[in-house]
């Protein structure tokens, strides 16, 4: 078992198969077969919301705070190895989660009323529209600063401070807008959704 949770492609794998059989007990069952579909887009969904966020939150508790105690000579393990990686997974999860959440409320029927912020849609179209911003911040402001604050595009010492500074500002102003976005995205399947 250590072989398989020490290799991450092998974990995922074994998660992925994991999943593979209880959507097949789900069908077994006799579950309606687009009541699973919508659940396992739904799961999917969650995953990269979580994935998304959760790199979010290392940032913003982790990352960005440690960095002035870091040593100057360990610094470029975080910069040229953690961050871009980190950042990858980031940028990817947060486009996985939007497509994935805008293709549930199309299927759903309810994508244009929560967009136009409709009577009984509201809760859920603030949240969408939350996660279209933070979504857009992360991909044409904190990215693109990101690049040049960590040297993967060429720019000099106040470049590099300047895009820093500014990426930070955009991922935190992300970290502020996730909480009301998890509680929209959260109490609309509660009933609570005006």
């Amino acid at each position: 078992m250590a072989n398989i949770l020490g290799n991450l492609t092998q974990a995922l794998f074994l998660g992925l198969v994991l999943l593979a059989g209880m959507i097949g007990y789900n069908l077994s069952a006799g579950a309606d077969t687009m009541a699973v579909v919508m659940g396992t887009l739904r799961t999917a969904h969650s995953w990269a919301g979580v994935l998304w966020i959760g790199l979010l939150y290392y940032f913003n508790f982790v990352q960005i705070p440690t960095m002035p105690s870091v040593p100057a000579e360990l610094k470029p393990g975080v910069t040229k190895y953690i961050a871009p990686k980190a950042l990858l997974y980031f940028r990817h999860a947060a486009l996985l989660t939007v497509i994935l959440g805008l293709a549930i409320a199309g299927h759903a029927g309810y994508l244009g009323p929560a967009l136009m912020l409709q009577e009984g849609f509201r809760v859920i179209g603030i949240g969408m529209w939350l996660g279209l911003i933070m979504a857009f911040n992360v991909w044409f402001l904190i990215w693109p600063n990101q690049k040049i604050a960590l040297g993967i595009v060429d720019g000099d010492a106040d470049a590099k401070a300047k895009a820093g500074k500014t990426a930070m500002i955009f991922s935190r102003t992300n970290f502020v807008l996730s909480f009301p976005m998890l509680y929209c995205m959260i109490v609309q399947g509660n009933g609570l959704g005006a």
